[in-house]
Parts: C-alpha cells; sequence; structure tokens
C-alpha cells in the first residue's frame, strides 16, 4: 500500500497550491483520508479530513476559510487546495488513510501515510 504526495513547491505569500494524494494497493473508498503537515523543529499537526463520502470535512483553525479539502473515490485520490497561502504554512505536508470511514484530527486514527510534499510560502 502506497500513498503518493504530490504537488507542493515554493510559492509567494498569497499564492495557492493544489495538493494531490493517489493512493496505490487497495482502494480507500470507505475510509476517511487526513493532511497533516509537520514544520522543521515542530511537531506534526492536524490540517485538514474528509470522510469516505466526502461529507464530512474538518480542518485545523489556522487553514479554515484557505484550505479546502476533497475527494475522488473514483480515482483513490484526495486533495488539498490552499488559496491565500502564508509563510506559517511552510511545511512537509502528510496525507493519511483513516482506520474508520469518518473524518478525524487524531493523527493515531490513520493507519496509512505517504511520504511528504514539501511547501515552501515566502514572505
Amino acid at each position: 500500500v502506497q500513498l503518493q504526495a504530490s504537488g507542493g513547491g515554493l510559492v509567494q505569500a498569497g499564492g495557492s497550491l493544489r495538493l494531490s494524494c493517489a493512493a496505490s494497493g487497495r482502494r480507500f473508498s470507505n475510509n476517511g483520508m487526513g493532511w497533516f503537515r509537520q514544520a522543521p523543529g515542530k511537531e506534526r499537526e492536524f490540517v485538514a479530513a474528509i470522510s469516505w463520502s466526502g461529507g464530512t470535512t474538518r480542518y485545523a483553525d489556522s487553514v479554515k476559510g484557505r484550505f479546502t479539502i476533497s475527494r475522488d473515490n473514483a480515482k483513490n485520490t484526495v486533495f488539498l487546495q490552499m488559496n491565500s497561502l502564508k509563510p506559517e504554512d511552510t511545511a512537509v505536508y502528510y496525507c493519511a488513510a483513516g482506520r474508520r470511514a469518518s473524518s478525524s484530527n487524531w493523527s493515531d486514527e490513520y493507519t496509512y501515510w505517504g511520504q511528504g510534499t514539501q511547501v515552501t510560502v515566502s514572505s
């Protein structure tokens, strides 16, 4: 099982990026999916999560209104649209597949993790 995150890069403050996470090896259409991030010297933190159907989403307060999580179960892929990026959004972003169908902001609820993609926002 592999989760391949992509779409990271260098962007100026106020810009946008769209991250993708493609799963292979098994289907995750019945699982909640999430995005987490880890900045240098900091703990990994929750960013966004989505339930199996896409009907329920959760966001960290720091990204609410700027980031949007979505999924395409036919393509076994989850996305994170990031707008109005700020320098404090700079981090390695990880996607993860959950144990349950619901969305969760707890990292312990996630079984499979991708390798991460770097997002750097310059001021």
